[in-house]
């Protein structure tokens, strides 16, 4: 099935391409307002790289040094869009991810700031630090930047059987979703709950993600209109696809719901579910059973 984005807006969107580089080491409350640095490790158990580890990584990233990475001059937004069909969907999501989110922080009262996408090829440095594309895409708080290397969504599709476009359009907007949970102040609370309680930090780091994931079904359920049931179902297959346990089993390890970062299969798709039905960024209040 095909999601019926209109064509991005330029003026609405603010993308960069940057140089790709090999070599960089492998090792994102339910209201707005409401308050751990989230970046997706999407790609962590396929790969082989331990989650645990990797949180590690993620963690002296956010200090971050300065990126230093060569940005690719001269293109206009457009022409960074229109590389391939990958990219202009990522900005086509962008551009439609923007204009639903706006309206509620303004509903909310909260100053709101558009993140950046950055299109990458093998490797590359944000302002969290260098990333790889066996990363996944991720969210760095530190610029505000949302970072895809497309050639994942092929990955996506032939490792992970998630097809189709709403699969790629979820992946967008969960990411998207940790810089909701960065402006309104979430992460940093989340984060800092982490620093006190390292052991509490995965199962901080599970209800983050499947926050981040009932946000991405709230911009869907925002735009039914352009959403049709078989582009519902692609993304509740790939949410199944990137569940913790599918990943573990599919690698071939054991299941341990200890070492989760993401949450099972099962509640990724019902916490995508959830923000689909309701479209309502309260109904994501992943940590609500915590402040009983």
């Amino acid at each position: 099935m095909a999601v019926r984005l209109d064509r991005f807006n330029p003026a609405n969107i603010s993308v960069r391409n940057r140089g790709g580089g090999g070599g960089f080491p492998g090792g994102g409350g339910g209201k707005l307002g409401c308050g751990t640095i989230v970046i997706a490790l999407i790609a962590a158990l396929v790969f082989g790289i331990d989650p645990g580890q990797m949180l590690g990584t993620m963690e002296g990233m956010q200090q971050g040094a300065p990126a230093q990475q060569r940005e690719v001059q001269g293109q206009s937004t457009t022409e960074i869009c229109e590389q391939n069909q990958y990219s202009l969907e990522s900005c086509n999501a962008l551009s439609s991810l923007n204009e639903t989110w706006e309206p509620l922080f303004a509903q909310a009262n909260i100053a709101f700031r558009q993140p950046t996408l950055n299109f990458y090829q093998g490797g590359t440095r944000s302002g969290c630090g260098a990333a790889a594309a066996s990363m996944g895409p991720f969210y760095c708080p530190a610029d505000e930047g949302i970072y895809i290397d497309t050639s994942f969504y092929d990955q996506l599709a032939n490792q992970l059987g998630a097809r189709g476009d709403f699969a790629r359009y979820y992946v967008m907007a969960h990411e998207y979703g940790h810089h909701v949970q960065h402006v309104t102040g979430l992460a940093g609370q989340v984060r800092s709950a982490q620093q006190q309680n390292p052991r509490g930090a995965n199962q901080l780091q599970v209800r983050m993600e499947l926050q981040a994931d009932c946000y991405a079904g709230v911009w869907a359920g925002r735009n039914r209109n352009l959403i049709e049931q078989g582009d519902m179902e692609e993304g509740l297959r790939a949410a199944s696809a990137i569940g913790d346990d599918a990943l573990q089993s599919g690698s071939g390890r054991a299941v341990n719901p200890e070492s989760f970062t993401h949450g099972s299969s099962q509640q990724r798709m019902e916490w995508l579910e959830r923000g689909l039905r309701t479209g309502n960024d309260e109904a994501c209040d992943t940590f609500a059973d915590m402040r009983r």
